[in-house]
């Protein structure tokens, strides 16, 4: 699954990385310690007067279906299943007309030891690059709100994911991932994107909502296929920590 993760760089690098542009001015701090609620950027693609749009917005973690009576339950749809979210009312027109891209640097997972050890791993692209993972997004219309009040729509979404292979799967393939080590840390994964995968999962004129969450799926491996996994310090472990020191590895309990 995905319930923290890095995104720390800066706006223009961020426009620049994915050659998109900016509707509205935007605040974004640097986060090593992302949790569910946050307000994190994404990238989406609009249909502005027939011209095709690739924007940098600020989402909150947590998608919040258009039709929620409030924003509360956002915070238990930070991900997305990709085998059953076509068949979800909260995911399945988000998958047709409103998907997204979440960049990132890397997320952290946690071993169970004995007892009640843990140890956190920092998973991220071995080369020091940054990473996107498929999302979802929704806009929400807090219909107490002014029609004035800038702050009545609230726009949120949720990151992909899909089983951890098993070893039997690994066997199947060419070449090993780095999705086989994380078997061993959680039975589910973020989905990564690469360029064209990330072109047309984000192009809105297409419908093929099954065919763009297959395509993300399969293309996973390769996406991942430089991801490393350190073990980093228990202080991630607490949302008020957020320091670039969280990321540095550390030798491992287990």
């Amino acid at each position: 699954m995905c319930g923290r993760y890095v995104m720390a760089r800066a706006v223009g690098d961020l426009l620049a990385d994915f050659d998109a542009e900016l509707e509205n001015e935007i605040a974004l701090e640097k986060s090593w310690n992302v949790a569910p609620t946050d307000a994190v950027p994404i990238v989406l693609e609009r249909l502005v007067e027939d011209n095709l749009k690739r924007q940098l917005h600020v989402a909150k973690w947590g998608l919040v279906p258009s039709w929620a009576k409030d924003p509360k339950g956002g915070a238990r749809l930070i991900n997305a299943r990709s085998e059953t979210l076509l068949e979800k009312p909260s995911f399945k027109k988000a998958a047709v007309a409103r998907r997204c891209a979440v960049p990132a640097d890397g997320y952290y997972e946690w071993k169970k030891g004995e007892g009640k050890s843990k140890q956190p791993y920092y998973v991220h692209p071995g080369d020091g690059h940054g990473l996107v993972f498929a999302g979802l997004y929704e806009w929400w219309k807090d219909q107490s709100a002014s029609p004035d009040d800038p702050g009545r729509w609230l726009l949120s979404m949720s990151i992909l994911t899909a089983d951890t292979p098993t070893a039997e799967s690994a066997r199947t393939r060419r070449s090993a991932s780095v999705f086989d080590e994380l078997t061993a840390l959680h039975d589910r994964v973020p989905l990564p994107m690469g360029t064209e995968t990330m072109e047309a999962w984000l192009d809105p004129r297409e419908k093929d909502a099954a065919g763009l969450v297959e395509l993300v799926r399969s293309r996973a491996h390769d996406a991942a296929a430089d991801w490393t996994i350190d073990p980093v310090g228990a202080a991630v472990g607490n949302v008020r920590n957020n320091s670039p020191e969280l990321i540095e590895p550390v030798e491992g309990l287990f």
